[in-house]
């Protein structure tokens, strides 16, 4: 697996969520406050973005895409200056629309745990607008027609599909986003590493075989640099030291496969690159502050909070 793949898996919990929303104006939506990840994105017609904060309404058209990844409350409408009502997603009735023209949306929501997130996730801005441009984001594009296209048009098999497109469409929004930011010069940060051969080769490294004792010597070999100089560049784009972000995934992993599976504690230990259960149990709660049995089971308060936004 990628580390982009890895760092949503290992966040994202339940399944997602999408619907396609026919409104004609005026008419006006506020979204509750959640945690989470929402999308939305216009398939047809035009309307504004009413963003968290004071932030100034954003104007969106055929194709642009809106990603919050973390859905404060805000809002959509035909104009800005049109009020906007309560929208309940978990219910089926419909959002409040008047007569005039009409607009379609795409709307949708992620299942996250936002008490860990990934430090690659924690670099993206709340918001990310990604305008319509002809000859670009072909990939991302046709995501979106996709799972449109299931949304308007269900048919056997429907359900898994819808499924399957929203996951990717949160992939391609993000791999868009760092594509782009990568190319901004100077570039920095995650954006850098995913792109930079030798600190990327690594981290793909970790991802695919955390379990391997892996030590900043061997990870520079993997990288083709010096120890030095391979240990000063990953912890400048990554923002930790290479071992230190090694431990963080692999009890990172460990959460996850505790929350997932019903594995025997031995048998995750060894996954993660652990000889035994009591040495991951004590690194575990080091990290954690409890016990993985009493994660697994989710009895302490201390347990990390499964937030969930539908949108």
């Amino acid at each position: 697996m990628d580390v982009l793949t890895d760092a949503v898996t290992a966040m994202r919990t339940g399944h997602p969520h999408s619907k396609r929303h026919v409104l004609t104006s005026p008419w006006g939506m506020h979204f509750r406050d959640d945690y989470g990840a929402a999308f939305h994105v216009v398939l047809q017609g035009s309307c504004w973005l009413l963003p968290p904060g004071d932030a100034a309404p954003i104007q969106l058209g055929v194709g642009d895409v809106v990603f919050l990844q973390n859905a404060a409350p805000h809002g959509l409408a035909d104009h800005p200056d049109t009020p906007t009502s309560p929208f309940d997603p978990t219910r089926q009735d419909a959002p409040p629309a008047g007569d005039g023209a009409a607009t379609v949306l795409l709307c949708g929501a992620y299942v996250l745990d936002v008490a860990r997130p990934h430090p690659l996730l924690a670099t993206v801005p709340p918001m990310i607008h990604l305008p319509a441009r002809l000859g670009q984001r072909d990939s991302l594009r046709a995501a979106v027609g996709m799972l449109g296209d299931e949304l308007s048009n269900p048919r056997p098999g429907s359900t898994g599909v819808v499924g399957a497109f929203i996951d990717t469409l949160l992939l391609y929004i993000l791999r868009t986003w760092f594509e782009e930011q990568a190319r901004e010069v100077p570039a920095a940060g995650w954006a850098r590493a995913l792109h930079d051969p030798a600190v990327g080769g690594a981290l793909k490294a970790i991802h695919d075989a955390p379990e391997r004792d892996w030590t900043v010597a061997g990870l520079a070999a993997t990288a083709g640099l010096s120890r030095a100089a391979f240990a000063g560049r990953f912890a400048t784009l990554v923002g930790r030291p290479p071992m230190k972000y090694l431990t963080w995934w692999r009890m990172t992993t460990a959460a996850r496969l505790l929350r997932e599976s019903n594995q025997p504690l031995a048998t995750v230990a060894r996954q993660v690159g652990y000889a035994s259960d009591v040495a991951l149990a004590l690194a575990f709660k080091r990290e954690y502050g409890l016990t993985p049995g009493r994660y697994r089971n989710g009895h302490s308060p201390a347990a990390p909070k499964i937030h969930q936004t539908l949108i």
